[in-house]
């Protein structure tokens, strides 16, 4: 089909996530009709053990190498495996992506300590990002998690991440166990 092509061409020359309602808007189609183009080219990749994948990141498509090839990519390029993020960072990111958007303080009301370093380096790593400002006193920024959060953590949407019971609020073993249940998502 001429969509699954072309489709294929603009995640390819794009190299970064690309909005759905774009390509719809582009290819005048439905989203129904472009996800459906996105899982024909993704079964064809895994079908055929080809050395790129589709993802779905919430409202955009990316094609990304195959994970079973990463050590190979990661030699040919001179990467280094990415860095293990820390039990403060993992916690912050399982409250943002669990109650997104998050204010900083909200964040460290229930972690207990303060979060401005981490929240500040999950935001340079490109895991949160600003999102507005609470309409509240101060304006506080609020936070949410990012694509590269969706990527990463191999996630379709958050959606996808698991449950952590019906409870409105975590704290201390509840909190970390959140953590870990995201970093296990990760690896």
């Amino acid at each position: 089909m001429e969509a699954d092509g072309i489709i294929e061409s603009i995640l390819f020359a794009a190299g970064e996530p690309f909005p759905i309602p774009r390509l719809m808007a582009l290819l005048d189609l439905s989203r129904e009709e472009v996800l459906a183009a996105a899982r024909r080219l993704g079964d064809r990749y895994s079908y055929e053990h080809r050395g790129i994948r589709l993802l779905v990141l919430e409202d955009a498509l990316q094609l990304g190498s195959a994970p079973e090839y990463a050590d190979w990519v990661r030699r040919a390029l001179d990467t280094r495996k990415p860095a293990r993020l820390s039990p403060a960072a993992l916690e912050v990111l399982a409250i943002a992506a669990y109650f997104q958007p998050v204010t900083r303080t909200y964040i460290e009301q229930i972690r207990g300590v303060d979060s401005s370093y981490t929240v500040g380096l999950l935001v340079e790593k490109g895991f949160l990002e600003p999102c507005g400002r609470l309409d509240a006193p101060g304006r506080p920024m609020l936070f949410r998690t990012t694509a590269a959060f969706l990527r990463v953590f191999g996630l379709s949407s958050l959606e996808e991440l698991p449950s952590y019971g019906d409870a409105p609020e975590i704290a201390g073993e509840d909190l970390q166990a959140l953590a870990e249940g995201l970093a296990e998502v990760r690896d």
